[in-house]
């Protein structure tokens, strides 16, 4: 059992409470895709990829970019199945979103990005966006779509 086992995810309303920019992480082994939103919360942009390796630095990393970056929460992609079951990548997730509260200080919830990297695909298959350059942007896109989603969301939250 992990050391942040006890920290909470915090739910999405809760962001709703909080004012500035947030963060949106879509966490991967290999690469993880940043991206964050402007203080007013109308836009997401995907500001590229964190390759430090293992879950400790990478949650690390994020920590450090949030800050400087001036977010007050975070929102996590949260890989569900099509039939909406959970998987052993959702629990490597959740723990990548504890600690990165925890290192933070600030609260992250998770949501569902089932379909975001598909989407990031076809808009990358519509620009011609291929090779290389096309696996340094994939996700931070899918990241540019979680938070955009969010954000969304909150606006029409009661």
């Amino acid at each position: 059992m992990s050391e942040y086992a006890s920290v909470a995810i915090a739910d999405i309303r809760e962001l709703k409470n909080t004012r500035g920019r947030l963060i949106a992480v879509d966490f991967g082994e290999v690469r993880t895709g940043l991206a964050v939103s402007d203080a007013s919360r109308f836009l997401a942009s995907g500001i590229g990829n964190v390759k430090v390796g293992g879950i400790d630095k990478t949650a690390a990393e994020v920590a450090r970019i949030a800050a400087e970056r001036g977010c007050v929460a975070a929102v996590v992609g949260l890989p569900r199945n099509m039939d909406g079951s959970e998987g052993a990548r959702a629990d490597r997730c959740r723990d990548f979103a504890r600690r990165l509260s925890a290192l933070a200080g600030i609260p992250v919830a998770m949501t569902d990005e089932r379909l975001t990297t598909v989407a990031a695909s076809r808009y990358l298959n519509e620009t011609d966006t291929r090779g290389g350059k096309r696996k340094n942007v994939i996700d931070s896109l899918s990241a540019e779509i979680i938070l955009q989603n969010t954000i969304d969301r909150l606006k029409n939250m009661n």
